[in-house]
């Protein structure tokens, strides 16, 4: 009894003593938050809350995406929803009364998916999978393809086996993404290889197609396609992309007969490229209106779904930072551009053209930003450039809610400014929601309007609206 009262007794003293210390880094660590509270331009306070009124208040960044996803849809390059989405989006700018409303020339891929895959397990019951063709795929023979399936994990695994175990066969990488990490970014970086070099690496090896398990981070059935990349003197063959559940059935049917078989039927066929074009508009700098600040997504979309939050989204987002400065009345000092870029999806095309031109135009680019992570609730910014300019950045922090944008990490931009910065070294920024879902919907038919909500959707204009505003006010 005298142990368990001595125990209680120390137990008491240790928590008398360490609780005041609990309580007094508490204490200081909200007087040094009323401190830079304080430090606060308020003039800069009252813009950044306006920016989040209007916002959240009129909601015009989700009733554009609702007239982009329902009445246009879909927008792969080279297709009719992709030039409707141009002039509809020049319209709407022009409408607004931008100072500069124009288009940029860009030739792009011009791919089409053909009719319904088939892919179907032979032999038994003749299990039918959910599939869809890669984008750039070929496509098989008419009569479809049917042969034996040999099941790897990764690329690597491809030259262990040889032509040997290889030819003739259909290769099924059944790597899936890592659940383990937070970042869901990094799982699909972890596991995209496998769609973009694995047909060309299978066909080396003399296969006759592929099939993957979908780069995605959901549990469901729902196929996800996204870009292959062919290699010069290798044959093309056919390549497409599982639904999850459905490379569960492929995987537990070899391991009950190793010799089980595919059938795949694709009627994919790349045309001739097609013309379209980058949609911009600009509002035009007061004092200093040769520094540009670019700010975008990514007009096209894969051919399943709406493409909302896979670049719809992004793209609504930066014409809604444009009217926000308009609608509160501030004249921006730089030039602020935003930017519809078309065929990031299968080319990059319209990065890559918009770079040239800024080079051959000899155009000054402060900065550029681009959101392309969906339309879920901020978390950040990820910025490539010195570090004085982003320990400048991290000092706006105090301005955001904690509840929206809370760290500004060192690294980040996006496909289609990423030509800007290797053509100019101009610095970047990329938007960072919170990833969660993004790779559940993904380049797949789930990728619809009604998976956005409003508030995330409109905090995330905001928040890009909030950090073009102090780059435009106080520069790098």
């Amino acid at each position: 009894m005298k142990n368990i009262i001595l125990c209680l007794s120390t137990t008491l003293l240790a928590t008398c003593l360490i609780l005041p210390v609990c309580l007094q880094s508490q204490a200081t660590q909200l007087a040094e938050q009323k401190n830079k509270q304080a430090e606060l331009n308020l003039d800069d306070t009252k813009i950044i809350k306006q920016f989040f009124d209007e916002a959240l208040t009129t909601r015009e960044t989700y009733d554009l995406l609702d007239h982009l996803c329902n009445k246009i849809g879909h927008r792969l390059s080279g297709s009719e929803g992709a030039a409707k989405a141009v002039e509809w989006t020049a319209k709407v700018m022009t409408e607004y009364g931008f100072d500069k409303v124009y288009k940029q020339d860009v030739m792009v891929p011009n791919w089409k998916r053909g009719e319904k895959e088939v892919a179907r397990i032979v032999g038994g019951t003749k299990t039918n999978l959910t599939v869809l063709a890669l984008g750039m795929s070929v496509a098989t023979p008419g009569e479809g393809l049917t042969a034996e399936v040999v099941e790897v994990q990764a690329l690597e695994d491809l030259e262990s086996l040889g032509e040997e175990k290889i030819k003739g066969r259909i290769v099924f990488y059944n790597r899936a993404a890592d659940q383990r990490h937070i970042q869901t970014g990094a799982a699909y970086g972890g596991a995209v290889d496998q769609r973009s070099a694995g047909p060309s690496m299978a066909a080396k090896y003399g296969a006759v197609g592929v099939v993957i398990r979908s780069v995605g981070t959901a549990f469901d059935d729902v196929p996800h396609t996204g870009v292959t990349s062919y290699k010069d003197g290798i044959p093309k063959i056919p390549a497409a992309a599982l639904g999850f559940q459905s490379a569960d059935l492929l995987t537990e049917a070899l391991k009950k007969n190793p010799n089980t078989k595919l059938f795949l039927k694709m009627s994919c066929q790349t045309l001739e490229d097609a013309p379209s074009h980058n949609v911009i508009g600009e509002l035009t700098g007061s004092e200093f209106p040769d520094e540009i600040i670019t700010i975008g997504g990514h007009l096209d979309s894969w051919d399943v779904g709406h493409g909302a939050h896979d670049d719809g989204a992004g793209c609504m987002q930066s014409i809604q930072v444009l009217r926000l400065f308009q609608k509160l009345g501030i004249k921006p000092k730089r030039t602020i551009r935003a930017v519809m870029f078309m065929n990031e999806e299968n080319g990059t095309r319209g990065g890559k053209k918009y770079a040239e031109l800024a080079e051959k135009n000899k155009e000054n680019h402060l900065i550029a930003l681009e959101s392309d992570a969906g339309a879920f609730t901020p978390r950040g910014f990820g910025v490539t450039a010195d570090d004085s300019t982003i320990d400048k950045f991290r000092s706006w922090l105090p301005y955001f809610n904690q509840n929206t944008i809370s760290y500004i990490k060192k690294g980040g931009g996006g496909v289609d400014i990423g030509p800007l910065h290797r053509t100019l070294g101009t610095p970047t920024i990329g938007f960072i929601p919170d990833s969660q879902r993004m790779f559940d919907l993904h380049h797949s038919p789930s990728d619809v309007f009604s998976t956005v909500h409003p508030r995330e959707l409109e905090l995330g204009t905001a928040s890009i609206a909030s950090l073009i505003y102090f780059i435009d006010k106080y520069g790098l």
